[in-house]
């Protein structure tokens, strides 16, 4: 089932479509990558997605029922599935005198939730903040804040949150500890979550799907495996006669990825072992012009497909 579902969804801005048909899709129990340059629509999408930025246009499914289109109210069953909801987005919306305790109960109560108390002890627990839950918030460090944020999203018991960058802040252990705690809630509780970060290595060993948006246009989403497919280290050769090269390559590794170059190079990736490729083009007798093992790392694949979906939305422009 869709969790979320996007659907030429946009967002003006004195004149500038901040969004621009924007087409998302989360699936129940993914942990979403949304990956994007800081002013690409990230927040803004979020934003809407929750209800606190009304739509130029473009309609919003929820949990594969609500649809919300954009200029019109939500309707009370809409209403209902914003509260299955938690968000941190952008900074944590603290009261800064209150302590990390009195800020959940305030949200719990806010709720309604009729175990105030116990929901607060677990959520202080949970984000590891039960030995200073009675300081204000106002003396927190960024990283307590970003953890009492997290607090504050988690308190409703949501089935879907919703954290731009959620790491912020946080030191390495802080780090390590917040991306165990969202593993934990998305396996133990099934909760699905849209995750925006900078901090792509972090991204990286939790996120099962990502999504790449450019200028408010999604560029493109994936799964992880795709994304590790893609990004992983490849082998460019060169050969006399590469078209001959190619079709003996295909033959001897069928499950590796092959593409021809400009200028007659191959590009393999996916399932292959360099020395064994280098065996078989000395068997099929074919002289060597280039061997070269290039490696690429998952920054550099996402700043292309950012750049790519940037020149797109430029050209489609002119």
């Amino acid at each position: 089932m869709h969790i979320i579902q996007t659907r030429g969804l946009t967002r003006v801005y004195g004149g500038r479509r901040v969004v621009d048909g924007f087409d998302m899709n989360v699936c129940e129990g993914d942990i979403y990558g949304f990956v994007g340059k800081n002013g690409a629509g990230k927040s803004t999408v979020m934003k809407m997605i929750d209800g606190l930025v009304e739509p130029t246009s473009g309609s919003i499914s929820l949990f594969g029922a609500t649809s919300v289109d954009g200029g019109a109210e939500a309707p009370e069953e809409g209403a209902r599935q914003l509260r299955r909801i938690g968000v941190l987005i952008e900074a944590p919306g603290l009261l800064p005198n209150l302590s990390a305790k009195d800020n959940l109960m305030a949200k719990a109560l806010a709720l309604g939730l009729v175990d105030a108390k116990v929901r607060v002890r677990e959520t202080l627990r949970m984000v590891g903040l039960d030995s200073v839950g009675k300081k204000r918030a106002k003396k927190f460090s960024q990283g307590m804040k970003q953890r009492l944020g997290l607090g504050l999203a988690l308190i409703g018991s949501p089935d879907l949150l919703l954290l731009d960058e959620p790491f912020n802040g946080l030191d390495p252990e802080g780090t390590r500890d917040m991306r165990t705690l969202l593993e934990r809630l998305n396996a133990n509780f099934g909760i699905t979550m849209v995750i925006s970060s900078h901090v792509l290595d972090q991204l990286d060993r939790i996120a099962t799907r990502y999504g790449v948006i450019a200028h408010g246009r999604m560029v493109r989403e994936m799964t992880a495996d795709e994304v590790q497919a893609e990004c992983g280290d490849s082998l460019l050769v060169r050969t006399a006669d590469p078209a001959r090269s190619l079709a003996q390559l295909e033959r001897a590794f069928p499950q590796a990825a092959f593409t021809a170059l400009p200028g007659g190079a191959i590009q393999i990736r996916g399932a292959f072992e360099t020395g064994a490729v280098a065996d078989a083009l000395h068997g099929f007798d074919e002289p060597l012009l280039e061997f070269t093992e290039v490696k690429r790392d998952l920054e550099d694949y996402f700043v292309e497909l950012m750049e790519g979906g940037a020149h797109d939305v430029e050209s489609a422009q002119i």
